[in-house]
């Protein structure tokens, strides 16, 4: 007869009422523990990343905790920030009312008020995130397992989820003109490859894969370069 799979909760050392941050800290201390690279069981940390699959999602924790019969606590879902390009859409049907002129001094006034009051503030919190992640990485590497170096690389990810949650919110806020329809997306491809970035530096604060250290700091490469890109056809937009 087969065996049953261990329990997350016990596999980690929480208790089913744990939140979701102390399971988060005790996942993260027990990888750092048993990692192959500082002579831990491979067998173990099998053990522990199948326990963060299910404790670690709040949909599949629910499951199992129904399954399980606990009375485990309720966990809200992190809300997403990903949203659909929105922002890109044209408006409706054109006014029939205004003469041509007006109606180009109109587009015009229009976009020169989302440069100001969304892209603006948009480049410059892309920017805060991109900017500094070099340093940041220098100095993680200095010991990837000294709990302080990872605390301040953990801060600095916590402090840019902030700031990616307010350009999310600057871009929802403001339809882009339709004549910067194809600006309005590649800002939206830009902020997306940040999203990405800061997820797999995530996952590899949490697990001490270099694959995702790898792909994050690629992806930040690429939005560094889309921000770029981005900030010459800004200027080439201007009125």
């Amino acid at each position: 007869m087969p065996q049953a799979a261990p329990d997350p909760y016990q596999v980690l050392g929480v208790a089913p009422l744990a939140s979701a941050a102390e399971i988060k800290a005790a996942y993260r201390a027990l990888v750092k523990q048993h990692h192959p690279d500082t002579g831990g069981d491979a067998h173990t940390i099998l053990e522990l990343n199948a326990a963060w699959e299910v404790l670690g999602d709040v949909d599949r924790r629910r499951r199992h905790d129904q399954l399980r019969g606990g009375a485990a606590g309720s966990v809200a879902a992190a809300p997403g920030v990903r949203t659909a390009a929105a922002g890109a859409r044209a408006p409706g049907g054109a006014s029939s009312g205004p003469t041509r002129r007006r109606r180009a001094a109109d587009q015009d006034s229009e976009l020169g008020q989302w440069l100001q009051l969304v892209y603006a503030p948009i480049d410059r919190l892309l920017g805060q995130v991109i900017n500094p992640f070099p340093a940041q990485l220098r100095a993680l590497s200095a010991d990837p397992y000294d709990d302080q170096l990872m605390e301040a690389f953990c801060a600095y990810l916590e402090q840019s989820q902030a700031r990616l949650e307010k350009v999310v919110g600057l871009y929802r806020s403001r339809a882009c003109p339709a004549s910067a329809q194809g600006f309005g997306l590649s800002l939206y491809h830009c902020l997306s490859q940040v999203q990405d970035a800061l997820a797999e530096l995530e996952r590899y604060t949490m697990g001490y894969v270099d694959s995702y250290l790898h792909d994050g700091r690629e992806m930040l490469r690429e939005a560094k370069r889309r921000r770029t890109r981005l900030q010459e056809e800004r200027r080439r937009l201007d009125l």
